[in-house]
């Protein structure tokens, strides 16, 4: 592991039962198995921000759940800290610094607790003492830009907004050194997500946080991610820096998800891509390149190749034979 990295993970693979019952008798053996995340290897350096795109099902959460140790590896390495979490690690110490921002902000608290006992809960699980509790309880929630009178509500009494503000004071509670974070905008209207946004901003710049964010809001981007990592059938075809990922992305499959991402400037001219067909399923994963059955401008090797994740003309790496050029093309 690298001095500068926190957290690196070199060919992660998670399988999940495939054929079951009778089927699961006369099925081929890599039928009976599926891979939801094949061979991923990455790091995310302290202090950094790393953001998973990537349509539904591409494996964002599942990683991220891997490398809490919420989900088993097949095969493969993480490490977090220069700590091998592959071998059988501590996992209670890993979790006090490792922090979960959940996908559904009132969901995700219990709803017979108030807003002060669900900030303290995180000390009672894992046995740390804490000296003035309410002290303790309102500088969280300070820091999470909610004033003390929120601390004897309960979650029904919460706006969306307030309730991310909630799992952000939370996950701050025991000073984690890397926060992960699931769809963390989901479901707020533009305005409180800027201020959730601001909000990340300014609690990584205070506390040092490294974060990796999965996303499908693709404009929010810009505004909290270092470098972004694309997802396509539980591996990475594209990583590199945002401004760069953004503006002159190589992969095709980037390319469309940018040509499908609402543009805030109705004036403002966009290309058009056709991706062909729907995603594979996982059990049904196509030979050669995984992308080529959906390809625009997939060619007859793309079909029996696999690409490997190598470095790009425009910076970055993707996985693709014949990388897209910045001014190239493929709208239809």
């Amino acid at each position: 592991m690298t001095s500068d990295a926190l957290l690196e993970l070199r060919d992660v693979t998670v399988e999940f039962p495939g054929a079951r019952g009778l089927r699961a008798l006369t099925a081929p053996p890599e039928a009976r198995r599926v891979q939801a995340v094949s061979g991923i290897s990455l790091r995310v350096d302290r202090g950094e921000t790393l953001a998973l795109v990537g349509e539904s099902g591409s494996g964002k959460t599942t990683l991220a759940r891997a490398i809490n140790g919420l989900v088993p590896l097949a095969r493969g390495k993480v490490w977090f800290d220069g700590q091998p979490l592959h071998a059988r690690p501590d996992w209670h110490a890993v979790r006090r610094r490792v922090a979960m921002m959940f996908q559904d902000p009132v969901g995700s608290l219990s709803p017979r607790k108030t807003v002060r006992e669900l900030i303290l809960e995180p000390f009672a699980i894992h046995g740390v003492r804490v000296g003035d509790r309410k002290a303790r309880a309102r500088d969280l929630l300070a820091a999470a830009g909610l004033a003390p009178d929120f601390l004897d509500r309960y979650p029904h009494q919460l706006s969306g907004g307030q309730a991310r503000r909630v799992g952000v004071a939370r996950a701050l509670a025991l000073d984690p050194a890397l926060v992960l974070a699931d769809e963390p905008t989901a479901g707020l209207d533009v305005s409180i997500q800027g201020e959730i946004l601001n909000l990340m901003n300014r609690v990584k710049r205070e506390h040092g946080l490294t974060t990796l964010i999965i996303t499908h809001n693709l404009n929010i981007l810009r505004h909290i991610a270092d470098r972004v990592a694309v997802m396509y059938l539980g591996r990475i075809v594209e990583i590199g820096p945002v401004e760069q990922l953004l503006s002159t992305p190589a992969h095709p499959y980037t390319r469309a998800l940018m040509a499908a991402n609402p543009e805030p400037d109705p004036t403002a001219r966009r290309e058009r891509i056709v991706l062909g067909g729907e995603t594979p399923a996982l059990s049904a994963r196509p030979p050669g390149c995984e992308f080529h059955p959906r390809c625009p401008v997939a060619r007859a090797d793309c079909a029996t190749r696999a690409p490997a994740l190598a470095p790009a003309r425009t910076g970055g790496a993707v996985s693709c034979h014949y990388p897209l050029a910045a001014d190239e093309r493929i709208g239809a």
